[in-house]
């Protein structure tokens, strides 16, 4: 029974959402604040019962509910808890309604925030929201229903895809979702302002905590998945060009834009018709990786395949809104009043190149990705287009814009003096020189490209917390008032100094990996592999059997220069329901790098392929993303933030008229 309540949940979901759309449309279009809010009560309803859909769908995955047809095809009886709850969106149509609960969320928080946001921009805001969910609950109810019932229903259900086993599962697709999500609210103020013909300073801070938390979950779901896809799949890699990983990084490239204008447009009132289109475009990059995930179109490891009637309604999403929103920002932008200028040569004029950095390097991903795709539609040739395209093309974009990031936080807003900002640096230059010339001499005749990267990421931290030291000390200051002064700057200095330092780790972290080494053998038991300084030596195979897969565990010795450090296990799982075996990579972690073991096939004569790395540093690459996440999490505490942004205090009719 609660499964046909969670269905019918889902449809009077989508009635509150059309008349989310057109009640407070109408109302702002009248300025009728009866009719404007009606849009509030509506969301918050819209995002009960989408809730309450979601949790029917759980309750039905924990029960082993068979007979619906989107538990038998994603769930076994036998399935740890664990793996029955976040297998709910571990497929097509649970993820989906994930999806539209994340909206549905963020447009209730706007609903409750109606003491920081005017009224008739968030009445404009709601309705552009409720256009967005009312396509995504069509599309789920018309085509990718999860409630669908099997009449009878099977004794047991097929399974979850091996590869979606494991706890990443229940971290990943949420942070990524949010962050997808989240930037919606965004587009719909965007396309709220539009509507209004107003943009100002005002709508700058109402936008920012939006676009600042969806791009830091953001941040921490692209980090996680790169993580998954390390420890899961085997290879060894952490990022492979993968369209899919390239659907997520596109969107997080135009939200740090859109971050980094809004910024530009609060303090100085610039950048406005910028910053509505990249509003709009941020989103609409989140839509196409909807669309690439879950057409059908692309081959890919973290892909949905699904039918082309599915992907067919997507790609009709995909127009509706990227090209109404683009042809209502081709109508109403030019009515908008230009904002205040500035020199070229000031904190602006970098936030500009940041800009100009970042959407271009967002444009050859993009390029990289769709290209093969309208290759093969044209002329039906498959080509796939990897690494070496992206290094030539994206690389080469995102070191000046490095370059410039302690550089540009240095500079004044409005006319900045370079050769003074410069100055600020020189003591992060001589260090960042110092350590890449003592790389060079310790590692004299290995990979160019480390050293440089490393001494690229100490700049990139150094020069983020310079901006601590250079507002807080200054010659003779003594050292307790500098303390005070630095734990008294504005909260969002704090943000964009971790969330610099975070790029700075993360350099470093990827630039460490060209010191990298590998050794790849079959080996018996007491036999040893080696990698660099490390050995590996099995020790002995266990089989191993668990509810739903049984494995075999390789127990091995690893040793550094001849001394043992640890053991650590590497797995063969064979998930009996499907039939389908798995790789699971044993790791050792040794200070900031990792011991990396992966298992091939065995062999008839009892040895087994093992391939050992030794990756020195990797871990910064995902704890600079944290940190990253982090900054952005410590800006959203600033009591500018926080308090949102002023609204005009209602005046009673009654109210005496002072005396002349």
């Amino acid at each position: 029974m609660i499964v046909e309540a969670g269905h019918f949940a889902l449809a009077l979901a989508l009635g509150l959402s059309l008349i989310q759309f057109i009640v407070p449309l109408w109302g702002a279009r009248a300025n009728d604040p009866v009719l404007m809010s009606v849009g509030p009560v509506t969301a918050l309803a819209v995002f009960v019962c989408i809730a309450f859909s979601f949790l029917a769908l759980t309750v039905a995955y924990v029960t082993s509910d068979f007979s619906v047809a989107n538990v038998v095809a994603n769930s076994h009886s036998t399935k740890p808890l664990i793996y029955k709850i976040s297998g709910v969106w571990g497929n097509h149509e649970g993820s989906m309604l994930l999806w539209v609960l994340i909206l549905a969320l963020f447009g209730s928080v706007v609903a409750l925030s109606r003491n920081s946001i005017p009224m008739r921009l968030q009445a404009n805001t709601l309705a552009v929201q409720a256009a967005v969910t009312i396509a995504f609950l069509l599309f789920m109810l018309l085509t990718s229903n999860p409630f669908t019932r099997i009449i009878p229903a099977p004794i047991e259900g097929q399974d979850l895809n091996p590869l979606l086993q494991d706890p990443g599962l229940a971290i990943h697709p949420p942070l990524l979702y949010i962050g997808y999500v989240g930037f919606s609210i965004s587009f719909a103020f965007a396309c709220a302002a539009l509507i209004d013909g107003r943009i100002d300073a005002v709508w700058a801070r109402i936008v920012r905590p939006w676009t600042l938390g969806a791009w830091a979950f953001l941040t921490l779901g692209i980090a996680m998945g790169s993580y998954w896809a390390y420890y899961e799949l085997g290879w060894g890699g952490w990022w492979f060009w993968d369209p899919v990983e390239n659907a997520s990084l596109m969107p997080w490239l135009a939200g740090t834009a859109l971050l980094h204008s809004t910024v530009v447009m609060e303090k100085r009132d610039a950048l406005k018709v910028w910053t509505i289109l990249l509003a709009i475009l941020t989103f609409s990059l989140s839509l196409l990786g909807t669309f690439l995930v879950r057409s059908g179109v692309l081959t890919s490891v973290h892909s949905f395949a699904v039918d082309p009637e599915r992907g067919t309604f997507i790609l009709a999403i995909l127009i509706l809104f990227i090209g109404g929103s683009l042809a209502l920002f081709a109508w109403r932008a030019p009515m908008l009043k230009q904002g205040g200028l500035f020199a070229p040569v000031s904190r602006e004029g970098a936030l500009v190149l940041n800009n100009l950095f970042l959407s271009t390097a967002c444009a050859t991903v993009l390029i990289g990705t769709l290209y093969p795709l309208a290759l093969e539609v044209v002329t039906g040739e498959k080509i796939s287009v990897g690494e070496p395209f992206f290094n030539l093309t994206f690389i080469p974009l995102v070191l000046p814009l490095l370059l410039l990031l302690p550089l540009g936080q240095t500079l004044a807003w409005k006319r900045g003096n370079f050769l003074g900002s410069a100055q600020r640096l020189y003591a992060v230059f001589g260090i960042s020189l110092v350590t890449t010339v003592a790389l060079f001499a310790f590692y004299y005749g290995g990979p160019v490209a480390a050293p440089l990267g490393i001494g690229l990421g100490v700049y990139l931290v150094l020069g983020s917390f310079n901006e601590i030291v250079t507002r807080s000390w200054s010659k003779g200051t003594p050292f307790a008032v500098a303390r005070r002064k630095a734990a008294n700057l504005p909260r969002s200095t704090w943000g964009t100094v971790l969330a610099h330092a975070g790029v700075g780790l993360t350099v470093i972290g990827i630039a460490a990996t060209a010191w990298g080494v590998e050794g790849l053998a079959t080996v018996k038991p007491g036999e040893r592999l080696k990698a660099g300084d490390y050995e590996a030596r099995l020790e002995r195979v266990i089989p191993r059997t668990e509810a739903n897969f049984r494995e075999d565990v390789a127990v091995f010795t690893i040793y550094l220069q001849g001394h043992e450090v640890g053991t650590l296990e590497s797995m063969k799982r064979l998930y009996v329901t499907r039939g389908m075996p798995t790789t699971e990579a044993g790791i050792m972690t040794v200070g900031l790098g990792q011991v990396y073991v992966s298992l091939g096939e065995p062999q008839a004569d009892g040895s087994v392929g093992v391939r050992l790395y030794y990756k020195p540093l990797v871990l910064l690459i995902w704890i600079g993303s944290v940190i990253m996440a982090l900054g952005g999490g410590v800006s959203l505490t600033d009591r500018r933030l926080r308090i949102g942004a002023p609204v005009r205090a209602k005046t009673s009719a009654a109210a005496p008229v002072p005396a002349e």
